[in-house]
């Protein structure tokens, strides 16, 4: 004996071996027809039959089944609860065999639009209304698989179908997984090693795998574009003009340190002679930072969009600004263009520093660091590219190159105090268990850490840069000190502020927080960002609790734009972490897809000399590239090994490498180099030596 029935829904057929088929609460000893024996509950099945080949009945019965008009059949059924077998006599007449009742059983079960099953064979028919929209739907859904299955053919042959032509960019970036045009996109795209990226790439619809990295980038951090929306009204232009009007003019000249196309200038130097009746002569340092916390008002429109960008983002071949380009244009400290026109008064707020006999700060008594809000007259804007190689320790000494380097005496004296304070800087470096850093430009047999990249009409040249130069160095010594000390007037008034941590190991070891602590890589105490408000939200909030400690004294805590324990304060430490982290990453990526660019334009395949850092990871010698070296793996760190570039895909960021010979086994001491920041059209990080 044989017995249909259902399970998971779909019509079985198994042979009876042992059991009552009468009684309701025996269990059946059954045999499918593939021959897996196990048990069946007698209230599960649908009908008993006779047959001696049940296997070809079955194979009748779907026959059957797919014949039968689903339709007609509707209308055949009542409009109550049914069992098949009474439908059958209907539709078959009396005399219907097994294998048609059992092809009406299969048909049933499978058109749930047509009928509702109600268990152990019963059904009932779908109301007519809801039959036609089920109907309707299943068309609807034909014709979508229909044309999902022709933009599938036109996407594999190159070629973009209209209707998804709109929809390219939310389909590369964020794609609703339940539409037919990204169905036939990720079928289209199946065996591409690029995935969708690849396929737009052939279709001509995405320019360049560059593309695809910037708008993935765009997309996620600036979903709205990059451009502006407010725009500087007339009035709001006087009401600034005028309060900037009242600010007092400071006695100096003022002379910025920067890249020839550094367009935010935020920092400048002065140096005047002044006379103590006790000390004799003596020289006061000005360190002058760009004012758009005297303007931007907190809570204001400029303000919710430097809140939301909280960086200026920086990456080869362009930048994001934090601030609208109208808005640096006021503040940023640019010297007249034309030497024999007035010297320009730029909004800054200034750090006076008193300098002894020895070049060394003066911390305490009159000559202890003061903080002012003024105007400066801005002398020049000396660009590192005419002057660094020029500015040496003979140059800076001889009686004849004052006329021909400019600030000759200004940056002998500031040279002089830098080479104190860094020396300063080294002496807690060592008490914090850390090894002291040398001073000046780094061994030339060492691998370079700084580049300068510049792209122009998608070619890229890629150079090192002399980070540890004399000009580069008093700027970097002077930030760091100018951000310590202002870390520490804040601390000492109890303005909060947001302060950049070091302490300990870990990957929490560096962040930003809102209580006062040192920063032992850099050697110095209470460390905050102070010195680049025109590209860094966190100096922007730290300049206005400055402003209120330099006009306010003791009771700036009162008064100062965030409050001890402002919430808002902590959030922005938090969030600054996040995004800095995050456009620092997408530089990363720029740098590394332009220096595989790079090697493109000098010819595949390339061959050249790469040093290993560790776990078979090597860097190409010439520029910032990471190649993975699997011979390498065994070798010392500083191993140097000819390799051969074979290919490149720009979209995965990876290259082809194939690994020739050593060069020089004996491994030199190379620091596992996470290349620094690097330059990149015109932003100089100074300021901001490797953590």
């Amino acid at each position: 004996m044989h017995l249909l029935h259902e399970e998971g829904g779909d019509i079985k057929i198994a042979t009876l071996l042992s059991g009552d088929v009468n009684s309701e609460k025996e269990a059946l000893a059954v045999e499918t027809l593939g021959g897996k024996r196990g048990k069946l509950k007698t209230k599960d099945v649908w009908l008993k039959f006779e047959h001696a080949h049940p296997t070809k009945m079955l194979e009748e019965a779907q026959i059957i089944a797919q014949e039968i008009d689903l339709d007609f059949l509707w209308e055949c059924a009542g409009s109550g609860e049914f069992h098949f077998l009474d439908l059958a006599k209907e539709y078959f007449g009396e005399s219907s065999d097994v294998a048609q009742k059992t092809g009406l059983a299969i048909a049933l079960q499978g058109a749930p639009i047509y009928f509702r099953r109600k268990g152990r064979g019963q059904f009932l028919r779908a109301p007519e209304d809801q039959l036609k929209a089920a109907i309707q739907a299943v068309e609807r859904k034909k014709l979508e698989l229909a044309k999902q299955e022709q933009w599938e053919n036109d996407l594999r042959q190159g070629q973009l179908p209209e209707e998804i032509a709109p929809q390219v960019n939310a389909l590369l970036f964020s794609p609703d997984k339940n539409t037919t045009a990204y169905k036939a996109v990720a079928n289209a795209s199946q065996g591409l090693k690029g995935g969708v990226a690849e396929l737009f790439l052939k279709c001509g619809v995405l320019g360049s795998a560059l593309a695809y990295h910037e708008g993935k980038f765009l997309k996620e951090h600036f979903p709205k574009g990059t451009g502006f929306q407010v725009q500087l009204q007339a009035d709001e232009q006087a009401a600034w003009d005028a309060a900037l009007e009242k600010l007092p003019v400071a006695e100096v000249e003022a002379f910025s340190i920067d890249d020839a196309t550094t367009t935010e200038i935020d920092d400048a130097f002065s140096v005047t002679q002044i006379h103590d009746e006790t000390l004799g002569t003596l020289f006061k340092v000005g360190v002058h930072i760009a004012a758009p916390a005297l303007a931007i008002q907190r809570a204001s429109e400029l303000d919710a969009i430097a809140r939301q960008r909280l960086s200026t983002v920086y990456y080869p071949g362009g930048k994001i600004t934090m601030l609208p380009d109208h808005v640096i244009d006021i503040f940023s400290l640019h010297a007249a263009n034309d030497v024999s026109k007035a010297k320009p008064l730029r909004p800054a707020v200034s750090l006076y520093v008193t300098l002894n006999a020895d070049g060394v700060p003066i911390a305490e008594g009159p000559h202890a660091p003061i903080t002012k809000v003024e105007r400066i007259p801005m002398g020049a804007n000396l660009r590192l590219d005419d002057l660094e190689n020029l500015v040496t320790e003979e140059a800076l000494s001889s009686e004849q190159n004052i006329k021909q380097l400019p600030y000759q005496q200004e940056l002998a004296l500031l040279w002089n105090s830098a080479q104190k304070l860094h020396a300063r800087r080294q002496e807690q470096r060592v008490a914090s268990g850390l090894r002291a850093e040398a001073l000046g430009l780094p061994d030339p047999q060492a691998l370079a850490k700084d580049f300068n990249f510049k792209v122009v009409d998608g070619v890229v040249e890629i150079a090192p840069r002399q980070r540890g130069s004399i000009m580069d160095s008093i700027v970097a010594e002077w930030m760091i000190f100018c951000n310590s000390t202002w870390g520490n007037q804040l601390a000492a008034h109890s303005v909060p502020g947001i302060y950049r941590t070091q302490k300990g190991w870990g990957p929490q070891r560096t962040r930003m927080q809102t209580m006062p602590g040192p920063h032992e890589g850099l050697g110095v105490e209470n460390y905050a960002w102070c010195t680049s408000p025109l590209r860094r939200y966190v100096d922007l909030v730290n300049q206005w609790q400055l402003i209120a400690m330099a006009q306010n004294g003791v009771t700036a805590k009162l008064v100062a734009p965030f409050k001890p324990k402002d919430a808002d304060l902590m959030a922005i430490a938090a969030d600054f972490d996040g995004t800095y982290a995050a456009y620092g990453e997408h530089q990363n990526q720029m740098e590394r897809y332009w220096c595989l660019q790079y090697l493109k334009q000098l010819g595949l395949p390339w061959r050249g000399i790469v040093r290993h850092l560790k776990d078979g990871q090597a860097r190409v010698e010439p520029i910032p590239l990471r190649l993975t070296v699997p011979e390498l793996a065994d070798q010392a760190r500083g191993a140097r090994a000819e390799v051969e570039v074979l290919d490149i895909d720009p979209l995965a960021l990876e290259a082809s490498v194939r690994y020739l010979g050593l060069v020089d086994a004996v491994g030199s001491d190379v620091e596992d180099v996470e290349v620094a920041p690097a330059v990149i059209d015109g932003h100089v990080s100074v300021d901001e030596p490797k953590e």
